[in-house]
């Protein structure tokens, strides 16, 4: 009896232990993509300043801030080191950061429908191995709804989040200098809802709401 419970903590260890690289393996991923797509964004839109800083990478020790990777665990959310942008390179400033920024969180939308495609193929076509079900598995539960997250979450209109650079295109150029003072608090108001569980809820509901959505498109 003691021999099959100790087995069996191995065994739920090695699950916790799975779960875990699998969710680290998620986050690297799913941040490395919105911030590099936020460069390419820029270069698209003449901006050479993530390329020449050598931001066009998806290698994620390019844009990981470790603080924030440890707050994604820790509080809900996190950050990666902001893609470096001059809006001077844009010929309309305003309408450039906000396809710069907006191009985050469309990245990750389509990440979330590319990994659930590959989910399909492998439950589809793949022959079973243990390989391929931790893939799957991957794919499916553990980094397309992360990728929503991440997509959702950036675009709440709360500086220094995208979504506030995208609606400043409806905004009179004062107010949004005005906007774009106050962006050193944001973090510390997101944190202060995160930690008073304020958002949590609705963010995960549209979460869900997405996945299922994606869900319904890809299966």
């Amino acid at each position: 009896m003691l021999h099959y419970l100790q087995e069996l903590f191995r065994a739920l260890d090695m699950v916790s232990l799975l779960d875990a690289v699998l969710r680290v393996a998620a986050v690297l991923l799913c941040l490395t993509v919105h911030e590099t797509c936020h460069g390419l964004a820029a270069y698209a839109l003449g901006d050479p300043t993530a390329k020449s800083m050598h931001r066009l990478s998806l290698n994620p020790l390019h844009h990981i801030d470790w603080f924030g990777l440890f707050m994604m665990f820790a509080a809900g959310f996190g950050w990666a080191k902001p893609v470096p942008v001059d809006p001077r390179y844009f010929k309309k400033p305003k309408e450039g950061m906000a396809l710069t920024a907006l191009a985050g969180p469309v990245s990750n939308f389509l990440l979330a429908l590319l990994l659930m495609f590959i989910s399909k193929m492998i439950y589809l076509y793949a022959p079973y191995s243990a390989a391929l079900d931790v893939l799957f598995t991957f794919c499916l539960y553990t980094a397309a709804p992360l990728s929503i997250g991440l997509g959702l979450f950036n675009l709440i209109p709360i500086p220094p989040l995208d979504g506030s650079k995208v609606i400043a295109v409806l905004l009179p150029d004062q107010t949004y200098v005005k906007l774009m003072r106050y962006e050193r608090y944001g973090m510390l108001l997101l944190l202060a809802l995160s930690l008073l569980g304020i958002s949590g809820g609705f963010i995960s509901g549209a979460i869900m709401r997405v996945y299922e959505v994606f869900f319904n498109l890809i299966y």
